[in-house]
């Protein structure tokens, strides 16, 4: 196994490797208020990899900051799955900051804010969970030779079929759908204020051509006077 030193190796200068990465929360109602604590949801905040990978080869640990009122607030998970399941009544940020095996990384931070609620029925009912999820990208731009080794050679995480709670593929081509057809309708906004735009000059300039017969009109009036 190859050893680094303190420097771990050195910058590789004009390398850069992305790690795509879910983080989010899924709760479910409890369908009423806890007697003892007045909690109505249970939730799970986490932090998963996108691709089928083990975070553990260059994640040192995750910490999540809870809101104050939970006791310990700062918890920290040193291996998968990176996640916190509480209780609770409210929504608050949770802060994710995420230590890399290598500590000439530095941390990555991740706000998320804690989804409880929604008007869905079925979510209000209980009989179905509550899903807050996204996408994120960790970019590590001229990682240390160590980083770089850690990076290449992570491992499954799972065996067999490997997805998340939301289909981020049928999200990505909806919003790419979303986007061009925005891009669409602006394009034909911006060819009608044009057209308008033409118009208008077009009317000024033809008021202006009547103003200017009129001038020439006077003109010729006061001559014929004098």
């Amino acid at each position: 196994m190859a050893e680094f030193g303190p420097d771990s190796g050195g910058r590789m200068k004009g390398l850069t490797i992305v790690k795509p990465v879910i983080y989010g929360n899924i709760s479910r109602y409890f369908g009423k208020k806890r007697d003892e604590d007045g909690h109505t949801h249970q939730w799970t905040v986490y932090v998963k990899p996108y691709k089928n990978e083990d975070l553990s080869t260059y994640v040192k640990k995750i910490n999540f900051k809870l809101h104050e009122s939970y006791p310990n607030p700062n918890r920290v998970l040193v291996k998968p799955p990176y996640e916190v399941t509480e209780t609770g009544w409210g929504e608050f940020e949770v802060v994710i900051k995420i230590y890399f095996n290598d500590p000439n990384e530095r941390p990555v931070t991740i706000y998320h804010l804690l989804k409880l609620f929604q008007s869905e029925t079925d979510i209000m009912l209980g009989k179905k969970s509550l899903v807050a999820e996204y996408y994120d990208e960790i970019v590590f731009q001229d990682p240390t030779a160590m980083m770089q080794q850690l990076l290449n050679s992570t491992r499954p995480v799972a065996i067999g079929a490997y997805k998340h709670e939301t289909d981020f593929e049928e999200k990505k081509e909806k919003t790419l759908e979303k986007i061009l057809s925005a891009k669409t309708k602006i394009r034909y906004e911006i060819q009608e204020l044009n057209e308008r735009l033409k118009q208008k000059k077009e009317s000024i300039q033809t008021l202006k051509d009547h103003l200017e017969k009129l001038e020439d009109a006077d003109v010729t009036d006061v001559e014929n006077v004098t």
